[in-house]
């Protein structure tokens, strides 16, 4: 089943818009988790969108400008690395899906949320296993999330150039793991991802 079939059979006289909500960077060591929800329009087709780990970083960059341009409204959610460690880096995740929802400007009838757990919600959602690769409105949430975050870490990367940020963004490499033991660890690392290393 293409991505837009897989929306399209959720809609209803009750449900007329869906917002696909995904978010990137549970994994790294660094950084914040970056979530994004996007409602299209019916109609509304993007081709080449699908699951961002699928996609080249130039392919995403473009599709990033065109979703921001043909949905009908799209949110992000960032929760940094402080708050990662005291709530631990799921609830940080749910957290971060659920700004995104509130940051829409149009209030969605369906959340479809990629993954097996929901958040508090009173619109109703709908946990979708590999939602990224199945849905259309969860794979363009998914490309806005990861650009966005890939954005803040090169960006930090300015700031901490030894630790490559701007090529590993954030992630668990082996110049990025040598990094940290030789220069030590910075406020933009998440201490409990740091336990194994330091």
């Amino acid at each position: 089943m293409e991505l837009k079939e897989f929306d399209k059979s959720f809609l209803s006289k009750s449900i007329k818009y869906i917002a696909g909500v995904d978010e990137a960077g549970r994994g790294p060591l660094a950084g914040p988790v970056v979530a994004a929800a996007v409602i299209f329009d019916e109609p509304t087709k993007i081709p080449k969108v699908n699951d961002s780990k699928k996609l080249s970083e130039k392919l995403r960059e473009e599709l990033y400008g065109e979703i921001i341009k043909k949905c009908k409204s799209y949110g992000i959610g960032i929760v940094y690395q402080t708050e990662i460690d005291e709530i631990n880096i799921l609830q940080a995740a749910l957290k971060a899906m659920q700004l995104a929802v509130f940051n829409l400007k149009t209030e969605p009838n369906l959340i479809l949320i990629d993954g097996n757990k929901s958040f508090n919600s009173k619109i109703q959602t709908k946990t979708i296993v590999k939602g990224d690769s199945k849905s259309f409105s969860i794979a363009a949430a998914s490309i806005l999330a990861k650009v966005t975050r890939d954005r803040i870490m090169q960006n930090e990367s300015k700031k901490y150039p030894e630790y490559l940020w701007n090529k590993n963004k954030g992630y668990g490499t082996k110049e990025h793991i040598e990094a940290i033991k030789k220069f030590g660890k910075t406020e933009f690392h998440r201490n409990s991802f740091l336990k194994n290393i330091l």
